[in-house]
């Protein structure tokens, strides 16, 4: 839902919602089914469509939901303020229902950008935390590393709430100086599944704007079903209690122990 002042983003929304669909060609590289798609006719959208269809069992998520957790995923990120998700809607398309976002970026490849980067040997750049040592062919050390901007700051506390099982480099998008996050299809289990590229932060406070965030996220938790149709009543009660979990520590969640932290690949 698009914040009240905020008309540009109904008007985005309402297009992507209620649009014609054209389908431009198929993501090469996505794991689902994804397909770029124009949205509109008089001023088209570039889109991505997921079809539920088109998406890929996964044992510890429900068949047939990942489209879903898209929409949840940037309901979430607007109502809190975060404002990272690109706008998303769940809707009938040519392959039958499925998630349309809006595209960030540029049209014709995903830009690279040095929030996250691989360095040799031990030192971490300036503005930079390390996450991972590895050892490359050569046995020489190299350590990989992510900024401390403050948009991954707010990005690391969204997908602590949501329960991101799937935070890679190539997920967060760069666009003139915006990042965005994409590709949350693996959110809100309801067991811990937090694997993340941003374990930088762990331990740390977190700031109040973004616990002002969290205060918005569980207000609007409190409504009766307000993610119908989206998550099912384990995985919200979930979600609630995650939320209050990090306003009452007031920190980023610490590295867990006996399960995998990373996604992989990593990028």
């Amino acid at each position: 839902m698009p914040t009240a002042t905020d008309a540009s983003s109904a008007d985005i929304l309402a297009t992507l919602r209620e649009g014609e669909l054209e389908i431009e060609g198929r993501l090469v590289d996505a794991s689902n089914v994804a397909l770029r798609v124009w949205a509109g006719t008089d001023d088209p959208i570039a889109a991505v469509y997921k079809p539920i269809r088109g998406e890929r069992p996964l044992w510890d998520f429900p068949d047939d939901s990942l489209a879903a957790r898209e929409v949840a995923a940037f309901t979430v990120s607007n109502v809190g303020g975060w404002d990272l998700v690109p706008p998303t809607v769940l809707r009938e398309g040519p392959l039958g229902a499925g998630s349309v976002q809006q595209w960030v970026g540029p049209l014709d490849e995903r830009p690279d950008h040095e929030l996250l980067r691989v360095d040799r040997g031990s030192d971490v750049p300036e503005g930079y935390v390390p996450i991972w040592s590895v050892l490359d062919d050569y046995d020489r050390s190299q350590i990989v590393s992510h900024s401390t901007t403050q948009a991954l700051r707010d990005l690391a506390v969204l997908d602590a709430v949501m329960n991101n099982a799937d935070r890679k480099a190539s997920a967060i998008i760069v666009d003139e100086g915006r990042v965005w996050a994409i590709d949350q299809g693996l959110c809100f289990n309801s067991a811990p599944k937090l694997r993340t590229c941003l374990w930088g932060f762990a331990g740390d406070p977190i700031d109040q704007e973004n616990l002002l965030r969290l205060e918005r996220l569980a207000t609007f938790l409190r409504e009766d079903n307000p993610l119908e149709g989206l998550l099912t009543e384990v995985e919200l009660e979930a979600l609630r209690s995650r939320c209050a979990r990090l306003l009452r520590e007031e920190t980023y969640p610490k590295v867990p122990e006996g399960r995998t932290p990373l996604p992989w690949p990593l990028w």
